[in-house]
């Protein structure tokens, strides 16, 4: 369910609702270059169903490679991923390493975005060919559609930091995600939508497994709490192609249907989409967004363009001391400001979790660490610990633990995804900017 959370230092969602969530096992939507659908987990075989934990666990010092937007329309979402990924490692390698081992990271490969799989294909390439045992990424749920059979069936434990496409809920053994599925975020965004007092929801969305699922999702939440959907709702076939760039026709259709509320869901195509709002007199107000275009515009827009449009990013958001820790850790690392935080913490988690894996079971192989993902993530109870350190030294005195990092996910459920998540509410300000307001939390039911 979507309730608020009060231990956060944020503003509490007025007159919130409890919304119950089903989890879905797939998406109705075609990909990007147009064959057919995805098919869900339930209609394939496991790729890793032959893959297993060795009788004698690997020692070898761990390493993790990465698959990345380094390039393409989701490149802003790299720096804080690596800021994440980052951080982990120097705090696991502070607290002693794995196995009395310092942890590294590489290769670290580029995904692209789903404009171009054959980047994220090359990449996949590079890392089976690397043969890392862990994998973290990809940031599009579309690349990592086009790259887990690779990976998973090479026995590469892929750990996404934020993937949300229903799609790949149970894919596979050897996948596991550390933001939640778009039944969350899409139930606290159509949440907030209804709280907003709108009840006529028009959609911009993209032909995209991440688009249609998320639209999907929030239309769901949408019209269960009495609301109507008047334009690119499911089935009616209003999506547009990724990659477009004049969106005259379908801002003027949307705009037709008079609607209270216009949620787009894309990624750069938000750039080209914003505009023509504004030229055709839409309400700006009434803009909601979603993780994917969530972002700083203050370099892309006029001045109070976007002010009082809001957006949704799965996450609670970073305490202060967290988000110098990241900047410092990327300054350095990087030379240059960490602007962005999304899904920071999430890629912290993802590389403490495998760590932590890897120590649980005493091997830094693949299937040691896939066979422990779970029980370290707290699916079988434990000791809650919050450090590499303490949650190492619980499990060296023979104790299951329950990692709890900072982005407040639950513990594994049965399709590898996490149990329960915080999904942030932003609200843009006068320069285009996000401003965090508050967050709910959604369980997957």
């Amino acid at each position: 369910m979507i309730r608020s959370t009060k231990g956060l230092k944020a503003l509490a969602l007025a007159g919130a609702a409890s919304v119950l969530l089903a989890a879905c096992s797939s998406t109705s939507s075609a990909p990007e270059d147009g064959g057919s659908s995805s098919p869900s987990a339930s209609q394939k075989a496991d790729p890793a169903a032959s893959c297993e934990a060795p009788s004698s666990p690997g020692q070898d010092a761990l390493r993790i490679g990465t698959i990345l937007p380094n390039t393409g329309t989701l490149a802003y979402l790299a720096p804080p991923a690596e800021a994440g990924i980052g951080l982990a490692v120097e705090d696991i390698n502070a607290a002693g390493g794995v196995l009395d081992q310092d942890v590294t990271v590489e290769p670290r490969t580029d995904s692209g975005d789903s404009n171009d799989l054959t980047v994220s294909s090359a990449a996949a390439t590079q890392l089976i060919d690397a043969k890392v045992p862990v994998a973290i990424g990809a940031e599009s749920s579309s690349v990592t559609l086009n790259v887990i059979d690779q990976l998973t069936a090479a026995c590469i434990v892929e750990i996404s930091p934020a993937n949300t496409a229903s799609a790949l809920s149970g894919y596979s053994s050897y996948y596991f995600r550390t933001a939640p599925p778009d039944s969350v975020q899409g139930s606290a965004l159509g949440t907030q939508i209804v709280n907003d007092g709108r009840a006529n929801v028009a959609f911009l969305v993209f032909n995209d497994t991440y688009g249609t699922g998320l639209r999907d999702a929030v239309q769901e939440s949408v019209e269960a709490s009495g609301g109507s959907v008047v334009y690119g709702g499911t089935g009616e076939g209003q999506e547009f192609p990724p990659g477009q760039t004049t969106f005259s026709s379908e801002v003027t259709a949307a705009l037709a249907t008079d609607p209270d509320a216009i949620v787009i869901l894309a990624f750069d195509e938000t750039k080209s989409i914003v505009p023509e709002l504004v030229a055709q007199g839409a309400d700006m107000t009434s803009i909601y967004m979603s993780d994917g275009n969530t972002a700083d515009y203050s370099e892309d827009f006029d001045p109070g363009t976007l002010e009082g449009a809001q957006g949704t990013i799965p996450g609670a958001f970073p305490s202060t001391d967290l988000q110098k820790r990241f900047s410092d850790f990327y300054q350095e690392s990087a030379g240059s400001a960490l602007t962005d935080y999304s899904y920071a913490q999430e890629s912290y988690d993802a590389t403490m979790l495998a760590a932590l894996a890897a120590v649980k079971g005493g091997g830094t192989d693949s299937g040691t660490i896939q066979a422990n993902m779970a029980a370290v993530s707290g699916a079988d109870g434990g000791t809650e610990c919050t450090t590499f350190a303490d949650c190492k030294t619980a499990i060296e005195a023979g104790d299951d633990i329950h990692y709890t990092g900072p982005s407040g996910i639950g513990p594994f459920d049965d399709q590898n995804d996490p149990s329960s998540a915080f999904i942030g509410i932003y609200k843009f300000d006068a320069d285009n900017k996000i401003v965090y307001q508050t967050a709910v939390e959604g369980t997957v039911q």
